[in-house]
């Protein structure tokens, strides 16, 4: 009874992680088509919205992008340690926690797929304001980010919860 309950609960988090890194890749495998049929020319764009594809070389939102290949390559082992130890953290957490850390999951194995097999992770998504302009990212990096936020609003609940005692 145990396993299954426990197989049906592996299932489940596998599913959701599995949605969130299709999603992410299909939206890369879309826009790369689009960069190539309209020959690396904007995809879209509007007031507050561009769609242009570039290739980060470094961590979130460009930060840290690296040409050495050592340096990029421990980067990316970094960030497979780090993937264990949210799998491992998932593993051993219930309710909005867990579902906190498989979004992160989720994201974190969309970005490291193409950090291993095309050396870059394709970002597409430029908000700006005028000429002021976020960092450019992907879906793979709103995931990662709102499992972030979900984790600090929990903990700052739980924080709350204990100070009340």
């Amino acid at each position: 009874m145990i396993f299954k309950n426990l197989n049906k609960r592996y299932l489940i988090s596998l599913l959701f992680i599995s949605f969130i890194f299709l999603f992410d890749r299909i939206s890369k495998i879309y826009v790369i088509y689009l960069d190539q049929k309209l020959s690396g020319a904007e995809i879209f764009s509007s007031k507050f919205l561009n769609i242009t594809l570039i290739w980060n070389k470094g961590i979130a939102f460009g930060l840290l992008n690296f040409e050495k290949n050592n340096l990029y390559n421990f980067l990316t082992v970094l960030i497979l340690i780090i993937i264990l130890v949210i799998a491992l953290m998932s593993i051993n957490t219930e309710g909005l926690k867990k579902f906190s850390f498989l979004i992160i999951l989720g994201g974190a194995l969309g970005n490291v797929f193409d950090r291993i097999f095309n050396k870059a992770v394709p970002d597409f998504i430029d908000f700006h304001v005028g000429d002021f302009h976020w960092f450019i990212f992907n879906v793979a990096d709103i995931f990662i980010t709102l499992g972030v936020i979900f984790l600090i609003l929990l903990e700052i609940n739980d924080n709350n919860k204990i100070r009340k005692l």
